[in-house]
């Protein structure tokens, strides 16, 4: 497996599903430490040292943790912002006229639906959890690569492999065990020998296909703060628009 030379240990780690996991704060002693969950036992090392390369190559643990608000938009349907240290999302869904304030830790939060507040009860406990779902997905299109080592993941070195562009890669196998909302799905992750970035990913909708439901492009990336991150894809889809800030209003996540 050909892989970019690791620089120094310097980084630590932050992974996200439902919330952010505990990790340890030392950056001199694991430049990125899996969260709480992750199925290291049979996970191979080939594999997270390739996952640790993609972190380094995105910017690094440091400045992922350090990183704040993240904004885009999602195939033109919705605008998400997250406060990446509260956990907090914004989700404003155009289709439907719908907007989510949630807290994805605690799952309290308020819903408008036709710019009509939903009172307590069943009805909003049914649409925060529906905001979460999207919440999910969403975010999963926009920031798969720093979600490696995540809680529940196994991933597994499948070999190299040639990209749709041309170019050499290695390609890891993501499963999960147990967490999100559909366990059930495989990714295959494509990573360029050249930088080690992820150009490519496909995915099953259950771990057991032989053939993936879609396979695109992971490109365009830019810098964005002090992280990188693929948007404005070159087949025009997933996430958009995207903004990486150090301070927003706090009725961002608290009023409609």
């Amino acid at each position: 497996m050909k892989l970019i030379s690791i620089l120094p240990l310097l980084f630590v780690v932050i992974a996200f599903c439902s919330c952010e996991p505990k990790t340890t704060d030392n950056y001199s002693v694991d430049s990125n430490p899996a969260a709480d969950g992750f199925d290291l036992e049979n996970s191979d090392p080939a594999a997270v040292e390739l996952a640790d390369s993609i972190m380094q190559a995105m910017g690094g643990r440091r400045n992922w943790d350090d990183t704040r608000f993240i904004s885009w938009n999602f195939f033109g349907n919705r605008d998400l912002i997250w406060d990446k240290m509260k956990n907090r999302v914004r989700i404003e869904s155009h289709r439907d006229s719908i907007t989510y304030l949630l807290d994805l830790g605690t799952m309290e939060g308020r819903v408008s639906v036709k710019g009509q507040e939903l009172a307590p009860g069943d009805s909003l406990t049914k649409m925060l959890n529906r905001g979460k779902s999207i919440w999910i997905n969403d975010s999963y299109w926009l920031m798969m690569p720093y979600k490696l080592k995540d809680t529940g993941l196994t991933i597994k070195y499948v070999g190299e492999d040639t990209l749709m562009t041309g170019g050499k890669c290695n390609v890891l196998e993501l499963r999960f065990n147990e967490v999100g909302d559909t366990p059930q799905n495989k990714y295959l992750v494509y990573v360029d020998m050249a930088d080690n970035l992820v150009k490519q990913w496909a995915y099953y909708r259950q771990a057991t296909q032989d053939s993936a439901n879609f396979v695109r492009p992971w490109d365009n990336y830019q810098q964005y703060g002090n992280i990188l991150l693929s948007a404005d894809r070159s087949d025009n889809s997933g996430p958009r628009n995207v903004k990486v800030s150090d301070t927003l209003p706090e009725g961002t996540f608290a009023e409609f």
